[in-house]
């Protein structure tokens, strides 16, 4: 009995197809969140008070050269003095939020912790909004546990939706603040390549990171670029590498360089290199937390009736999932296509 219509994908060693199913989808009902008052506490604007305060103790005449003043002078003086000394009172600020969106912050902020250390920090900043400890207790480990399988299901899609594309540089973008903000580079950056994209069938994938020294802002990416497609001139540059602490040649755009700063390719002609590549983008999810930057037309899955023979065996949970052959066919509405290779799933239905 052929399966119709499933969704297959490659996890890199083997090709796995799930079976169609036409069991209705109910979207769940999300629970309504309660609204919390949230008070924060501006510590900047009391440093930038007491810094200011500094500077005129500073810039004021000395003792021997300013003149003696009148005696209720003195006395207005002194007073002015014990009223400029007291500590400027601290801005607080109210906000309105559900308890999800303060964890999803906290979380944010602080995701560089140890776990244990996290999981105490969230648990301490979130106590005040529940009636008792352990209902504070059970909210953090749920939302952290949601946390880390969004993060899992993140890994997944990506390497799913790399083994179904092929790539061929590991291209990295910083910026220069001569030229952009971290604002505008971001959204320039952005622009350009969903630009090249569209127009010249670029197809990419990447994260937004910080160096960890200076914290500048770099775009990694795994990207297809057709041939005769890159604007301007691809030149070998000679400079000092930080990380091998050697000299090293880069592969630089000058188009790029022109408008951002920076730009190195490197072109992945090993598969292993590939693999590093992904090793080193899923490296950086975890560690920022960063959304992974698609361009349009990176699907999932693609779509294909599988046949008995093609079928090894069932895996998954409950046994969902059909191991397949690595040179199973590709069915598009009951018409062979060919077998399994990337110019067959180039014409098959995608899916994600």
């Amino acid at each position: 009995m052929p399966y119709p219509k499933c969704k297959v994908y490659s996890d890199g060693n083997h090709y796995i197809a799930i079976p169609h199913t036409t069991r209705p989808y109910r979207p769940r009902r999300k629970p309504k969140e309660e609204i919390i008052t949230v008070t924060k506490v501006f510590a900047d604007e009391i440093k930038k008070e007491t810094e200011e305060q500094c500077q005129s103790e500073q810039s004021a005449p000395s003792y021997e050269d300013a003149p003696m003043p009148h005696e209720d002078e003195q006395n207005d003086g002194a007073e002015n003095k014990i009223a400029s000394m007291e500590a400027p009172s601290p801005t607080r600020q109210e906000y309105s939020m559900t308890k999800k969106e303060l964890f999803d912050q906290l979380y944010a902020e602080h995701r560089k912790l140890p776990k244990y250390k996290l999981k105490a920090f969230l648990l301490r900043s979130m106590l005040p909004y529940f009636q008792s400890e352990e209902q504070a207790r059970v909210y953090v480990e749920t939302n952290y546990f949601r946390k880390q399988r969004n993060l899992i299901a993140r890994r997944v899609r990506m390497v799913r939706k790399a083994n179904l594309q092929t790539f061929n540089y590991f291209v990295t973008f910083t910026y220069d603040s001569k030229k952009h903000t971290e604002e505008s580079f971001k959204k320039g950056l952005r622009s350009c390549l969903s630009t090249f994209a569209k127009r010249r069938g670029w197809k990419y994938m990447g994260v937004w990171e910080r160096s960890p020294q200076k914290q500048r802002l770099h775009f990694h990416g795994i990207f297809y670029i057709p041939n005769n497609t890159l604007p301007g001139e691809l030149l070998p540059f000679k400079d000092y590498s930080t990380t091998s602490h050697s000299m090293q040649i880069t592969w630089q755009s000058l188009y790029f360089n022109e408008r951002f700063g920076r730009s190195d390719f490197k072109e992945l002609e090993d598969p292993s290199l590939m693999g590093l590549a992904m090793a080193y983008l899923m490296k950086y999810i975890g560690k920022s937390g960063e959304k992974i930057v698609y361009s349009k037309g990176l699907p999932q899955y693609f779509i294909s009736d599988i046949m008995d023979d093609d079928i090894i065996c069932r895996i998954g949970v409950e046994d969902k999932k059909l191991l397949l052959t690595d040179t199973f066919a590709c069915w598009n509405e009951g018409e062979y296509i060919g077998p399994v290779s990337k110019e067959t799933i180039a014409q098959m239905p995608k899916s994600n």
